[in-house]
């Protein structure tokens, strides 16, 4: 089994490539990646024979659809802003292919592919990071279990950093837009948007975490989930995390920022040079991601100080009975579900468990063979069932 692994050299795709080469039903990984350099980080760090380097430039679509020839699946773990012509690619190569989230409105855009998908024979699971993923399959769990639903709430709680960790945990692109723009929830039975960090309300997770400040962030999961359960009366959806797992005051440092316009994608003249404040802003924060190799599983006496656990909670009723569902997957080390995740759906596509076409995690994804998969790399879901009594 041949796994391509697009931003493999990045951030969260380390981690995929990571989770592949340990895994004995993949033969060969790619680290297909436009930093060459870094991809031979990533390489020399793992030492496996499995791992293969090859430089890939997305806006070379020859390029791009020659990486893919041959390959099994399409792991794609670079920016949001790529999935749509990576699917594209993967179309005329032949491809399966999964990534880590279309932040709501790309995911909406992706699923219009579903017939080219099926006209070609592939097939397409989006948003398996870990939050979306995990809780498309927490939440689906819990409706295989229900007769109507009433709400599924989705908590993404981190362990946060120390106030002067002047840190991006994960891609700054996507951060900024989650940080900006404004998010989507499912009230009352539609889509309705929110002012950015709004929402707020404390939440308990498993310790270690606590109690957590948590609030709305715009996400796949919302786009899809009210779709697929719209049959049992779905009401409300929403998702929140704490400060997307950075510290607080490093958050109302850029928002400040992005008041001032820096957030803006329209260029402005500097001079002779017109220059867009985003990117710009984007180049300059660059230099706040740690690197690739804090993001890797290290040897098991050298942890990461990175606890997190995602949590979806569902109401609704069984039997005539009230019944709330909360499922919460937890792990000691970090972003390692971000990586994970999409690794195991890579692994599902390649082995042809997945009809042809493009679909969200919770339609096409066994919740307990997935959840078995995951506690085998630590990564633990309980679940807890409250049932409401009345009289």
């Amino acid at each position: 089994m041949k796994i391509v692994v697009l931003g493999g050299a990045g951030k969260m795709g380390c981690i995929s490539v990571q989770d592949l080469v340990g895994d004995t039903r993949v033969d060969e990984v790619v680290i297909a990646d436009y930093h060459l350099e870094n991809a031979q980080i990533v390489a020399d760090y793992l030492g496996s024979p499995k791992v293969r380097i090859q430089h890939v430039d997305l806006n070379d679509r020859a390029e791009l659809v020659a990486a893919l020839q041959g390959a099994n699946a399409c792991l794609n773990a670079t920016v949001y802003y790529t999935n749509l012509p990576i699917m594209e690619a993967c179309i005329e190569a032949g491809v399966h292919y999964t990534d880590m989230g279309g932040l709501f409105h790309t995911t909406l855009k992706q699923l219009k592919l579903h017939d080219r998908f099926v006209e070609a024979g592939i097939s397409a699971v989006l948003g398996m990071g870990s939050a979306p993923g995990i809780p498309n399959i927490q939440s689906r769990y819990a409706a295989d279990r229900l007769d109507t639903i009433e709400y599924i709430r989705i908590y993404d709680g981190i362990k946060p950093p120390s106030p002067d960790d002047v840190r991006f945990t994960y891609a700054v692109p996507t951060i900024l837009d989650e940080l900006t723009l404004e998010p989507m929830v499912y009230e009352d039975g539609k889509f309705v948007a929110k002012e950015p960090l709004t929402g707020f309300e404390d939440y308990w997770f498993t310790p270690p975490l606590g109690l957590l400040p948590m609030h709305y962030s715009l996400h796949s999961e919302v786009a899809t989930i009210p779709i697929t359960f719209k049959d049992k009366g779905v009401a409300e959806c929403f998702f929140k995390i704490n400060y997307w797992g950075m510290a607080k005051e490093t958050v109302e440092k850029v928002n400040v920022l992005a008041e001032f316009g820096f957030a803006g994608s329209d260029p402005v003249n500097v001079g002779d040079v017109k220059v867009t404040p985003r990117d710009f802003m984007v180049a300059m924060m660059g230099s706040y991601v740690p690197p690739v190799t804090e993001f890797l599983a290290p040897p098991k006496n050298r942890p990461p100080d990175w606890v997190k656990e995602i949590v979806t909670e569902v109401k609704g009723t069984k039997d005539g009975s009230e019944v709330i569902y909360r499922l919460g997957t937890l792990t000691l080390k970090g972003a390692l579900p971000t990586g994970v995740a999409p690794a195991l759906a890579a692994i599902w596509l390649a082995e042809g468990r997945i009809e042809p076409g493009v679909y969200p995690p919770e339609q096409v994804l066994d919740p307990v063979p997935f959840f078995k998969e995951l506690e085998s790399r630590e990564i633990l879901t309980q679940v807890s069932v409250t049932k409401l009594v009345t009289g």
